[in-house]
């Protein structure tokens, strides 16, 4: 019949349009932001500070060494570093960010600063909704802003949260061995000391000459 394929198109066209209205697995519309997709657990955004424990001020792990200021290519983390030290999460004396301050409407998201950092201390976030009118106090974001905590972390990237907790405590383990085996020479050194005689004693002791042998008189033996 002509204009059969015509039809058959048509009434293809008009149960999908239908479709997409009452079934869940046809919707191809997200009523943003009432509804949001799930981000994959890959996704990145902009970078955040973690810290450990509950204070993000005394749980940063940042110790401001300013590795990742040197290597961000649009230059847009500034970092002054602390002239005294205060005791981290876990009560060891570290040196701190006085000031860590990330400028987002330059930040290009690269994760540069992440894979540089020595003490996972600096991850990529998951946000985007950070829009605003302030172009530059409401973009230039500091610790405080910055600061979020390691459960945060495992909410958004748990796989590399785990890995990163694994990672640090083996080297927990290996820097603690490390300091048990140093103090243990320590105090078998200064045992040693101890047991070692003064010079002053030494000194004090009578010294023994043995007897020399008797001279011959003369003509004996000739």
């Amino acid at each position: 019949m002509l204009g059969e394929g015509i039809l058959k198109g048509l009434a293809e066209t008009a149960r999908n349009a239908v479709g997409s209205f009452v079934s869940k697995d046809r919707l191809t519309t997200v009523e943003y932001p009432e509804e949001r997709l799930p981000l994959p657990e890959a996704s990145r955004n902009f970078p955040f500070l973690v810290y450990d424990g509950t204070d993000w001020e005394k749980g940063l792990r940042c110790v401001a060494c300013q590795i990742c200021e040197k290597e961000c290519p649009p230059k847009c983390i500034y970092i002054d570093k602390s002239k005294d030290k205060k005791p981290d999460a876990f009560g060891r004396p570290q040196i701190y960010p006085a000031k860590f301050d990330i400028d987002i409407s330059v930040c290009m998201s690269c994760q540069i600063c992440v894979e540089v950092c020595p003490f996972e201390a600096i991850k990529m976030d998951t946000q985007y909704e950070l829009s605003t009118d302030d172009r530059f106090g409401g973009l230039l974001l500091d610790r405080k802003e910055l600061a979020k905590s390691n459960e945060y972390y495992h909410q958004i990237h748990p796989t590399e949260a785990s890995e990163v907790d694994a990672k640090l405590a083996a080297e927990k383990v290996k820097a603690d061995a490390k300091a048990k085996a140093a103090a243990g020479a320590a105090a078998a050194k200064a045992a040693a000391a101890a047991a070692a005689p003064k010079p002053a004693e030494a000194a004090a002791k009578p010294v023994v000459l043995a007897d020399a042998p008797a001279a011959k008189p003369q003509g004996e033996g000739d």
